[in-house]
This record gives structure tokens, sequence and C-alpha cells, in this order.
């Protein structure tokens, strides 16, 4: 029970995890059906971190578009355990604007010639030819930057014109400023040739991006508040609006948390610790210190935050993506969501829609102090300017939803940072790190999952190195046609019971 602040409360719990977030969560599930009750410590006052679903006077938004899509069984089981058949089926649609003009995503070989004309799409083999020929020439020399690594593989025109403008704006740094990794666990495996056999003959060959996903009726906030029920029915807790003060330790080993709830405090003790909260944080709550070097290594590691504006549109049909990317540098907005197209439960009037106007930025710069009426502004006249269907006079009302510490920076020190920290955190029995910012790695919600699961696994007894998961299970939504196959089979099977937990 939490006491008033400077009273002494001690609990005991077999785990305690910080943050109820994806992963988080997927932790304390995953403990509740071995019948270990954990203890949940989450900051803001509603589970689900930025896989979260908002709400604005009925209206439903993610903070950022979550598809459920993954290579990962574990991961699907788990979905389906915790909502069954609540999903719905959501084809993907979605394109980039560039100059005026919409590019189908995945490449549509006529739209594209038709964009971009004979003339430009004739420099851009040329360029693909010429960065094939000096790889060839020089096959040991690799990428190092973002710009490297897209040229290498695409040519420079292409580059210049579909990754340069868009990858800029979402990280506020040029692309030569930005290390391969990133793109490598974003993009591997794509290429121009595919890109073109794709559009020439479809499905016809071996391998295609996925045309529909699963998506939670309500929205993924959904996902998580359903998993938070199933935690808590078997006697494990979280707390929200809950904040860690300290995290202490004797040697290498967490002895407890010291956190605060409102004007109460409360001291938690615990055999076992994972930490989704991000890893700069860790490494500053941490008492005594880390090595003066770690705490360097600490201050090195940067993120890139993250902001909504969220328009209610008198309109009951817009455009017919789930969502657009704005490639265009003129427009701030870097993405654009259509609610409405993910879930028509989404929006409670049928006659509206609702659209998410996402913007990159960093706390501190322009875009981030904009007050809530300037940003609703901003918004309204740049989805006008863009003709997607909005004019003058249909934007009813608007929200502003500010996002700190969306994104871990891929810049050029942060891999030496984040080793220096992974050594450090190596050393510790009983503290494990997972999830997008435990883990300081831009992954997607069921990457985030599986590190959690291997972590309560290694609570059971087992060696994982949560480390060493391979990103590529989870990032890449190509599938072949027999594992599409194989997917459908399987969602057609009946789903798991809860009942068992």
């Amino acid at each position: 029970m939490l006491k008033p602040l400077g009273e002494q409360s001690v609990e005991r719990h077999p785990v305690a995890i910080i943050g109820a977030g994806p992963a988080g969560l997927t932790a304390a599930y995953e403990l509740v059906k071995q019948n270990v009750k954990s203890i949940v410590l989450e900051q803001s006052a509603q589970v689900g971190g930025i896989s979260r679903t908002e709400m604005y006077k009925g209206y439903r938004f993610d903070i950022g578009g979550h598809r459920f899509f993954t290579k990962i069984g574990e991961v699907e089981q788990f979905w389906r355990e915790i909502l069954g058949d609540t999903f719905i089926k959501v084809p993907r649609l979605s394109r980039i604007y560039y100059q005026g003009k919409f590019y189908n995503y995945p490449l549509s070989l006529f739209n594209a010639l038709t964009n971009l004309g004979p003339i430009t799409s004739f420099f851009i083999l040329g360029s693909y030819l010429k960065a094939k020929l000096r790889k060839k020439i020089n096959p040991d020399v690799q990428p190092t930057t973002f710009e490297e690594w897209v040229t290498e593989r695409f040519g420079g025109r292409l580059y210049k014109i579909f990754f340069k403008t868009y990858t800029e704006k979402v990280w506020g740094l040029p692309c030569n400023k930005i290390r391969a990794d990133w793109a490598a666990q974003r993009i591997k495996g794509m290429s121009l040739k595919r890109a073109v056999l794709n559009a020439a003959f479809g499905s016809q060959t071996s391998k295609s991006l996925i045309k529909e996903f699963d998506y939670p009726a309500l929205g993924p906030g959904m996902m998580w508040e359903r998993c938070q029920e199933l935690v808590e029915s078997r006697g494990a807790s979280v707390q929200l609006n809950t904040s860690v003060i300290s995290v202490h330790r004797e040697g290498m080993r967490i002895k407890q948390i010291t956190a605060a709830q409102g004007d109460r405090t409360i001291e938690i003790e615990a055999d076992h610790f994972i930490s989704t909260m991000p890893i700069t944080a860790l490494m500053h709550r941490l008492d005594p210190p880390p090595p003066a070097a770690v705490i360097e290594a600490a201050h090195g590691l940067k993120y890139r935050d993250f902001l909504i504006v969220s328009l209610i549109i008198d309109r009951a049909k817009l455009f017919p993506d789930n969502w657009i990317y704005i490639h265009s540098p003129e427009f701030k907005v870097g993405r654009i969501q259509n609610f409405k197209n993910w879930s028509a439960a989404m929006v409670p009037d049928p006659s509206k829609s609702c659209l998410g106007m996402e913007y990159f930025c960093s706390e501190g710069d322009s875009l981030w102090e904009m007050s809530d009426d300037a940003l609703i502004a901003l918004a309204t006249r740049e989805v006008i300017e863009l003709n997607l269907g909005v004019k003058e006079g249909d934007v009813d009302d608007g929200v502003v939803i500010r996002q700190y510490k969306a994104y871990p920076v891929y810049d050029g020190e942060y891999r030496q940072n984040l080793q220096v920290i992974q050594d450090y955190l190596s050393s510790f029995e009983n503290l494990q790190t997972v999830g997008r910012n435990g883990m300081h790695r831009y992954n997607n919600q069921d990457h985030s999952m599986l590190t959690a699961m291997l972590a309560v696994k290694n609570i059971l007894g087992e060696d994982h190195d949560v480390w060493n998961v391979n990103t590529e299970r989870s990032y890449h939504e190509e599938v072949t046609i027999k594992e599409q196959a194989k997917r459908e089979a399987a969602q057609k099977e009946p789903l798991s019971s809860v009942s068992g937990l």
C-alpha cells in the first residue's frame, strides 16, 4: 500500500517491471501464465506506451499507426490470446506524396513512370546502373551512412527523390549523419530490381508486401488495456501515474526501486527487475550512479520526439489510404493517418473523418514549442494545401498530443555509446532491459514483445541474449506465397482460450 511521502512503505514482489507499454505488459502477462505475480510501474495515466490509443470527444487515434503483422509465432499467438476475434482485417493502402503527385506504394510501374516522366525515369535507371557498377568495382567497400547505404542499392537519383527528404524530416539530421544500421533494419531486402518486378508482374513474383493486416477494432490500445485487465485479474499489479525516482543497487545487483505516485512514495523490493524505460533515464536513476564513462555514454544517446495533430473533418470520405508519406520538404507534416480507414469504429460520427497529422520534432525546437492552437492552424492549412479533399471550413476541431522520446536516433556516435551501456548492463545479476527505449533500438511492437518474452524465459531459468534477437523476423513485411497461405490457414483455426491463465 502506498504511504504518504516520507513514510516508510516497502512492498516485496518476485518481479518488478518498469513501464506498461507492449514490452512491459508482455512480460507481466507471460509471468502470470507461470503463476508469477509481478508489479508494473507506469508513469503515465494509461497503458500501451506509444502503442496506446488516445481519445478526444469519442474520436480514437493512434500515436502513429500500428499494424498487427508479425513473422514471430509466439507474438501472433499472444495477440490472439488477448483479443481473440475482435481483430478486423484492414486492406493495406499507402502512398507517397512528392512534388504535387502521389506515388503508389508498393511501386506501380505505370503510376511511377507517368509521374516521373520518361526523362527522369531514364536518369534513375542510369544512376542505378552506375551504383551497381561502382559496387562491382569496389565490392569490399561497405556503406557506413544512410545516404551511402541507399545510394548503393537504389542509385543517387532515386535516393534523392524517395529517401532523402522524408528521412531528414523524420530525424532532423542530414542523411550522411545517420548510421547505415537504421537503413539495414528498416528497408533490408528491398531493391529497385525487385520493385520493378513486383510492379510488372504483381503476385506472380515469389515475394510481395502484405496486402492486409490485423487491427483491433478500437485501436492498438485495446490490446494493452485488455492485457492489463488479464494481468490484474490474476493478482499482478499495474500501478499508473507512478514514476520511478531511483533504482538502488548493491554492486551489480538491484535491491529495490523507489517510486512516487502523487505525494506518496513506495519502496519495491524484488528478486528480478525488467526495465522498459529509456535506457538513458535508467542510467541516471541508478543509485549509486554508474561509472563516469557510462553516464557520458548515456548523455550521448539521443531521441527524436513526435507530435500528432488530430483533426476532425466534416467529410464522410476523404482519400482511401491508411496513411500517406509526405516527402515534399515544403510541408512540415511528415505522415498523415486516416483513422477511419484503419477502423470505422475509430470515428463515432459516420458523417465525419479523423486525420492524424504527424510532425517529427525535438523537444525545445520551434515545432515542439508551438501552442496547440498554432499547431492546429498549421495542420489545417497544410491538409488543405495538399489537396486531399479537405476544403476551407471543413475542419471542425482538433487536438494535439506530444510524445517524448518516440524514436531512438541512429547518429554517428550511437553505436559506440550504446555498446558502453550494454556492456555495463550485462554485468547485472537480476536486471534486464527490453523494448524500444529499454534497448535504444528502433524496433517494432512485435520485436519489443519478443525481447520481453525472452527476458521472462531467463527469469524462469533459461539463457537467452535479448540483445541478440534476430530483428529481421519482425521488421520486414515481405512474405512468400507459401508463408501467406500458412498465415491464412492458421487464422481459420480455433482461437486459444485465455481462461487457462
